[in-house]
């Protein structure tokens, strides 16, 4: 006994494939009409048989066949009609595009403006950092003028000192020298004067 139950999942994937398969070849057949004008239609593929409407500029239609230098066309509610070739285009249309630009367009502006704000922010760091470097380096300038001070005082001390030092070297010597020479004057004048002092004469002593 065939069991229906199987069969229906086959069924709905053949049923699948072939409104795929009809939407493909429809997707592949779309046209536009062309985005310069509004054009008419008319009932067969001349331009004998009477005009029965016409197609808006940009309206997606779907080629159903060509013949000569007219296509049979279905528009969006459904209706066949004919239209010049000419009058058809192959890329989409600017109605169907404008969207898509537009949703382009402010994609491109959130990130501009986000790529801004990073910009403004790093700016502000980068600021901030160069503030902060320029009063360091403000501050070491300023600490090393101290420093520099510092030095030439010390130097001007030191030279001070040493010139000082140089004095009391000086003023040493020159006492020293005297105090030698004083010495020295003063051995020469006993020297000279011992040989003249008078000698006491030893008594004899009688036991």
């Amino acid at each position: 006994m065939l069991d229906i139950s199987k069969l229906i999942p086959i069924m709905l994937a053949c049923a699948w494939i072939s409104s795929a398969h009809a939407q493909a070849q429809e997707e592949v057949q779309a046209r536009w009409v062309a985005d310069d004008l509004a054009t008419y239609v008319r009932s067969g593929p001349t331009n004998e048989y009477r005009i029965v409407g016409s197609l808006t500029s940009g309206e997606r239609v779907t080629v159903i066949q060509t013949q000569g230098s007219y296509t049979q066309v279905r528009d969006e509610s459904g209706d066949e009609v004919w239209i010049e070739s000419a009058d058809l285009q192959e890329e989409r249309s600017l109605a169907e595009r404008v969207p898509d630009l537009k949703e382009r367009v402010e994609s491109l502006n959130a990130r501009l403006e986000h790529l801004n704000a990073e910009w403004k922010r790093r700016l502000a760091i980068m600021t901030e950092t160069l503030e902060h470097r320029e009063t360091r380096i403000d501050e070491l300038e300023r600490r090393n003028a101290r420093l520099d001070d510092q030095a030439s005082q010390s130097r001007e001390r030191v030279r001070a000192l040493q010139a000082r030092l140089d004095t009391q070297e000086e003023d040493l010597l020159m006492r020293y020298f005297m105090y030698g020479g004083g010495v020295a004057g003063a051995g020469l004048l006993v020297g000279l004067l011992v040989p003249h002092v008078p000698r006491r004469r030893k008594r004899d002593r009688w036991f």
